[in-house]
């Protein structure tokens, strides 16, 4: 018997937000503060498949204690934004890779895979009837969008879940940096892993990001305000992020990132990063980075800028690395290379040059 696609039929919000309610909230929306009227949800069970598919007023789900979720973290989720363009109209970055990392974050946590239309369907469904909360093309204003599944049923023995909950919600979304991009420092931890080969590490759950806290906040008591992440076991390769992915530009434009090796995400603005960086006529290199290569690069000056990068900040210049062992300043030039990569993401996302790689999704 084929399966059905999802349709997510509208009930509207009867106490949706006032004009006046979304004006104040996008005029200074912040990061995941706010929230709109509706939301998409639908429901998995193990004899009927996919089904019980509404966008419905937003709100809380009533969630049994016994709920297997909170007891064995079989959840995943996905970040993507909408963007309004100067011309009024709304579009989707690259909404495909996330539905396909969503299946891939799911066959790893013994979930149901949602099929790549419907995960597309929920989201642009929700973006569409809640196309007031987008903000404004001015600036980096967006609508977050927050795709997430987890194990509902209601059972206390460890296997997979026979009943599953997946969702979107969104969120109006104001510049991560609200006085102009500037370079961040960042911790290097060997202490603590975030993941490890053959565990979770290329999935998008919930536990890789609460694994990477105690280094970050570790971080933070040096004054950094992030964290990058060495190797587990061997303590002989650079990974990622507590959130993000890494990048090296060096003095004869190159740009290397770590390769994926599953123990890092597949970063949808890394893989558009790799793409449109060719044109701007730099060789990218997907391989190890040793730590000595790190920290001796910068050293001696063949590493001349780092960034990081992922979808809430786009792409964030690296000021320092700092460890236990010291402290590696990268020159402070500006950053000429990330912040044209930089501004080459955000001007296909925004609609100020044309999308050749056909990535925008227009919703409205």
């Amino acid at each position: 018997m084929p399966l059905m696609a999802l349709t997510f039929p509208l009930h509207r919000n009867p106490a949706p937000a006032t004009d006046d309610d979304v004006a104040r909230v996008l005029a200074d929306p912040g990061f995941g503060d706010h929230f709109t009227d509706h939301m998409a949800v639908a429901t998995w069970t193990k004899d009927g498949g996919w089904g019980a598919d509404e966008i419905r007023p937003y709100g809380p789900f009533q969630i049994d204690p016994a709920s297997a979720v909170l007891h064995y973290a079989q959840e995943i989720f996905e970040g993507l934004k909408a963007y309004r363009h100067a011309d009024g109209s709304i579009h989707l970055f690259r909404p495909e890779a996330n539905a396909r990392r969503f299946q891939a974050s799911a066959a790893r946590m013994m979930l149901p895979q949602l099929p790549v239309e419907d995960f597309v369907r929920a989201v642009t469904e929700l973006v569409g009837v809640d196309a007031r909360w987008v903000p404004g093309a001015e600036g980096e204003r967006s609508l977050y969008l927050r795709p997430f599944m987890f194990a509902s049923e209601v059972f206390l023995g460890v296997r997979a879940a026979q009943t599953v909950t997946f969702s979107v919600i969104a969120s109006p979304s104001g510049p991560y940096f609200t006085g102009g991009v500037k370079p961040v420092d960042i911790w290097v931890t060997d202490t603590w892993a975030r993941a490890g080969v053959g565990g979770t590490g290329s999935a998008k759950c919930g536990g890789n990001y609460a694994a990477s806290l105690i280094a970050q906040y570790e971080g933070y008591e040096h004054g950094c305000s992030q964290v990058l992440f060495i190797e587990a076991a061997d303590k002989d390769r650079v990974e990622e992020l507590g959130g993000m992915n890494v990048f090296l530009v060096t003095s004869d434009g190159r740009l290397v990132t770590p390769a994926l090796t599953g123990t890092i995400l597949e970063g949808i603005t890394r893989d558009s990063i790799l793409t449109v960086a060719g044109e701007l006529g730099l060789v990218t290199e997907e391989r190890r980075v040793t730590p000595d290569e790190l920290f001796g690069g910068i050293a001696d000056g063949t590493t001349v800028e780092a960034f990081s990068c992922g979808t809430a900040a786009v792409v964030t210049p690296i000021g320092a690395f700092k460890s236990g062992a010291g402290e590696w300043r990268l020159p402070g030039n500006g950053s000429p290379t990330t912040m044209a990569i930089r501004d080459a993401i955000l001007d296909i996302q925004y609609g100020r040059v044309p999308d050749t790689h056909g990535w925008l999704r227009r919703v409205v």
